[in-house]
């Protein structure tokens, strides 16, 4: 898509607000002579939905005019690189989650049976050495029967076999528990952070498809299919009924007897009058003379006034449509 192209799609609502505030400026200096009638026009607050990365706009699912439900999806771009990355991030979980459950359990079964064997071997020698001790203590009483260095010999090889029978009992039960307990917290902070990241990675790839977050109508699809979307770039205007007003300015005079909240009498062509209700009152004047404040040049001050709809009347009008607001203060006055 052009440059050019774009920038007159994406200025689509922006090109109608003007036309309409051209278009009432017009028809105000042609306005009736009816004292409590002031001419005005409907305008809209669009949602401009876009992705928070670009990519290659791969399906458009709503067209200009549509109406949509909150949650029906509008667009999707390509989401290719944002899924390898979310399928790495999910390998790398199941790799943390792995060596978590390994550091909280013991040694493998069969580990623990070769170690409970050397234990066994070790008690056999720790008895045989103890029986040695003896034998060589009796025949330290019969003379020339044996030795000091033989006796000797043997509680040396008896404290052996008592020192390795310890060891081996201490691995044995060593063995039987997990890692040591801030080894454990290391495997459990480095699943708390592959977790993140992997939230971030389901997040990334989510905001390739993007859904109405409202119900309204799709006033404007700003791009076609198979065209790069940049990042942030609004791809559909969305106007949410709620979202339409009515635009309307008052001479300054008339401002003490209009308050938010008060209703409104809207007159379009071919349909019934319609209420509406003051939501917004400019606390600025949108014309100012250059002439000195008088009570005479008060009256050439005009202020802003916006009014909603209930939603189904709202859904029915459109942007840029001009109306008649009908007031009851001009004769009061």
């Amino acid at each position: 898509m052009s440059k050019a192209a774009s920038s007159a799609r994406s200025n689509t609502p922006r090109r109608t607000a003007a036309a309409a505030l051209v278009a009432f400026t017009v028809m105000a200096g042609c306005a009736d002579h009816d004292p409590n009638l002031r001419q005005g026009y409907i305008e809209g607050d669009f949602i401009y939905v876009a992705s928070a990365y670009s990519g290659r706009l791969e399906k458009l699912a709503v067209q200009r005019g549509a109406t949509v439900q909150a949650g029906d999806l509008l667009f999707s771009l390509d989401d290719a690189p944002e899924r390898a990355a979310r399928d790495e991030v999910a390998r790398r979980r199941a790799q943390a989650l792995a060596n978590l459950e390994d550091a909280r359990k013991g040694r493998r079964p069969s580990e623990i049976e070769a170690l409970r064997a050397q234990l066994g071997q070790a008690q056999a020698a720790l008895e045989l050495a103890q029986k040695e001790v003896l034998r060589q203590e009796k025949l330290t009483r019969v003379p020339g029967a044996t030795t000091e260095q033989e006796l000797d010999r043997a509680r040396s090889t008896l404290q052996q076999n008592r020192e390795r029978v310890a060891q081996l009992q201490a691995e044995l039960q060593t063995a039987r528990l997990g890692s040591r307990p801030d080894q454990v917290r290391a495997a459990e902070a480095a699943l708390r952070a592959v977790d993140a990241a992997l939230a971030k990675a389901d997040w990334d790839l989510a905001q390739k498809r993007q859904a109405a977050p409202a119900a309204g109508l799709v006033f404007d699809a700003l791009y076609r299919e198979g065209e790069w979307i940049a990042a942030g770039r609004p791809v559909i205007a969305l106007l949410p009924p709620q979202h339409v007003k009515l635009r309307v300015f008052v001479p300054e005079p008339w401002l003490s007897s209009i308050q938010v909240g008060d209703t409104l009498r809207v007159e379009i062509d071919g349909t019934s009058p319609l209420d509406a209700k003051v939501s917004f009152i400019s606390p600025r004047a949108e014309f100012t003379p250059p002439v000195v404040y008088s009570r005479e040049n008060r009256s050439k001050f005009v202020f802003l006034v916006e009014a909603r709809f209930e939603p189904q009347v709202a859904a029915k009008l459109h942007p840029g449509q001009p109306v008649d607001v009908r007031f009851n203060i001009a004769t009061a006055k």
